[in-house]
Order: C-alpha cells, then structure tokens, then sequence
C-alpha cells in the first residue's frame, strides 16, 4: 500500500472526517469499526477487521482435530500444565 497523507477536520461534537480517498483504500464503510490508540502525542486509527467466534477459532479446531485431542481432555491438561508449571 502507497503512502497517503490527508488532512481532517473535528467537528464541534468531537467527530472525525476520513477523508474519501482513504476510506476507499482502506475499505471503511458505515458502520465499520475503528481503534483508537493514543501514545504520547501520536494518534493510531486502525481498521478492525470483524470475525465471527467460528472464523477465529476454526484454525484451533482443525489443529485440535489433526492432533486427535478431544475436547473431553482440554481441562485435564489444563491441569496437569498448571501443575507442572509450579
């Protein structure tokens, strides 16, 4: 992705204006979702990308699956790690 600079305006109600160009790029739409991240005096906006629970957990079901670990058998390794760890 190239580099875009823009300019933005808050309004009196403390809103923001993404400029177009970079809502395209970016693919931000109504009702997409933005985080904020303030350090110092520097000010991150970054897209979230919104998944569903299954999106984000089926790569862990699929491996869980190759392993031949069944679900039965997560909280007595839980355990058992918990244990060993102390």
């Amino acid at each position: 992705m190239s580099e875009i600079i823009e300019m933005g305006t808050i309004s009196s109600r403390g809103q923001i204006c993404i400029p177009n160009e970079i809502r395209e790029n970016m693919g931000l739409k109504d009702g997409s979702k933005i985080l904020f991240v303030l350090s110092n005096d520097s000010l991150l906006i970054k897209k979230v990308n919104t998944q569903t629970f299954t999106e984000i957990t089926k790569p862990l079901k699929e491996a869980a699956k190759k392993s031949g670990l069944k679900e039965s058998e997560v909280n007595s390794i839980i355990h058992k790690m918990r244990k060993e760890k102390r």
